[in-house]
């Protein structure tokens, strides 16, 4: 199972939310890059990035710290966060991000996000609120189910879906392990699991289910609540 220490990129600063409220923003580090740096000397093989303030406008709004992030490091980086169109993708590429997180787009164009995983290295990030996808930054709940969603891209070619169940996000009171077992399930899809994750049993129980294949860790290393380096000789 792999590992992705989380980034979340604010302003040019990384931080982490509260239940994706935007007032809620805790900085961590004003050189994103530097925590980067730390994660790939601890083991780190991937690092996920959101850039928030894209999600809310609709397009990357942070691309001055994401080229720093990608010149000084050489981990694998997941993007996501106002990514609409193929001409964002492909410049997101085209600076080194290895992989594309498609998320609102995913809802109202599903069929664009099929087009563009059979061209292109692309994840889909489905956010959910009680079950339900959120969407635009996790500011609108539509009247999908998760778990719809993910069938829908069951057969797509995309290379993992990331699901996150909100409530839960930032809010360090364990991660929703029956959440992302039902979406790896729906979709039989690499299933990355997000929000929530307190400490390092939330690791190995997601581990023990033999069906999930990533974890997204944020909040819990900032805070000291995760040993990050002996984690990854553990478990990635």
């Amino acid at each position: 199972m792999t590992l992705y220490p989380a980034i979340d990129l604010k302003d040019g600063k990384a931080v982490r939310l509260t239940k994706g409220l935007m007032e809620s923003a805790k900085v961590y580090s004003d050189e994103p890059y530097e925590l980067v740096k730390k994660f790939e000397s601890m083991g780190a093989t991937w690092v996920h990035l959101v850039d928030l303030n894209g999600a809310f406008a609709g397009e990357p709004k942070n691309l001055e710290q994401i080229v720093k992030i990608r010149e000084n490091s050489s981990v694998k980086l997941e993007l996501g966060g106002g990514i609409r169109d193929e001409a964002t993708i492909q410049k997101m590429l085209d600076i080194g991000i290895d992989r594309v997180i498609l998320g609102s787009i995913a809802v109202k164009d599903p069929d664009f996000v099929k087009a563009m995983a059979k061209k292109y290295p692309i994840a889909v990030g489905i956010d959910a609120i009680d079950g339900y996808v959120a969407v635009e930054g996790w500011g609108e709940v539509s009247s999908m189910k998760a778990t719809d969603l993910a069938k829908e891209f069951a057969d797509a070619g995309v290379e993992a879906i990331i699901c996150t169940d909100v409530g839960k996000d930032g809010t360090l009171s364990g991660v929703n392990v029956d959440f992302t077992l039902s979406i790896a399930e729906a979709s039989g899809v690499s299933t990355i699991a997000s929000g929530g994750v307190k400490d390092s049993e939330d690791i190995f129980k997601l581990q023990k289910t033999g069906k999930i294949d990533g974890v997204i860790i944020g909040k819990a290393y900032y805070e000291g609540r995760i040993d990050l380096e002996k984690l990854f000789k553990l478990v990635d």
